[in-house]
């Protein structure tokens, strides 16, 4: 089903997106205080070889995502957001049990589980995630900071992103955004992998993680859909939008 197909004001849906954003940039707060410190030290926790080849592994772990996610989409309908949320909350609790190994194993499984949440808010809004275009458009979500950044509503650039059409669009929308994912795939790897908490850390990670990306695609194709219905250029709605996050 779509989401409000009642027509808005231009400036009634960037105060919605606005909030959504606002909403997702809390998520990470409970995440570091139950593994205590700050998201720029979580990185340091981790061995050197896991942070030498953490990009390989998310590149990886995005490649069989968006192989899998996509596929089973005429399987598997799309789930509810709660149950989303639900689900990659357990996948996190069973991979923070076994520390860093299981917390490894575990990462292409809730990215699916991710891409996958995104592709059905995709469809709420209207865009078909079976198109090529769309597919990258979902992918591009995960070129947002992550919940355990700080962001004051300046780290729009993701949003703007020109996305062409091509043969390879797929894998070069992976090979951009894996630098920037990996980095936030890190801290969710360093938090799952605290002693003694990895079960319940992992849990409360994933649970953060999948709030996030949820409300950042709502972000992202509600942008979509206001500069559609408005006709008005995606640039100015990315400031439009940074006005309105900062005005909250």
């Amino acid at each position: 089903m779509s989401i409000d197909i009642i027509p808005a004001s231009l400036e009634q849906d960037v105060d919605l997106i606005a909030r959504r954003y606002r909403k997702a940039g809390g998520m990470g707060i409970q995440v570091l205080n139950l593994v205590g410190g700050h998201a720029e030290s979580l990185m340091e926790r981790l061995p050197d070889p896991v942070k030498d080849h953490l990009e390989e592994a998310t590149l990886k772990a995005l490649k069989v995502a968006s192989a899998a996610a996509t596929r089973s989409r005429g399987i598997v309908a799309d789930q509810s957001t709660w149950l989303n949320t639900a689900t990659a909350t357990a996948m996190g609790a069973a991979g923070g049990a076994g520390g860093l190994p299981t917390a490894l194993a575990e990462l292409p499984v809730t990215t699916t589980v991710l891409l996958r949440a995104i592709q059905g808010i995709a469809a709420e809004y209207g865009f078909d995630p079976s198109e090529p275009k769309i597919q990258a458009e979902c992918l591009q979500v995960f070129a947002a900071a992550g919940p355990l950044a700080a962001d004051d509503g300046a780290d729009m650039g993701f949003l703007s992103a020109r996305i062409t059409l091509s043969g390879t669009t797929v894998q070069s929308i992976i090979a951009r955004i894996a630098p920037r994912l990996s980095a936030a795939l890190g801290q969710k790897l360093a938090a799952q992998a605290v002693p003694i908490i990895g079960a319940v850390a992992g849990a409360a990670t994933n649970y953060a993680y999948t709030s996030y990306y949820q409300e950042m695609a709502h972000v992202h194709f509600g942008l979509m859909r206001a500069g559609a219905r408005h006709g008005v250029h995606r640039d100015q709605l990315v400031l439009r939008l940074s006005d309105a996050v900062k005005s909250l």
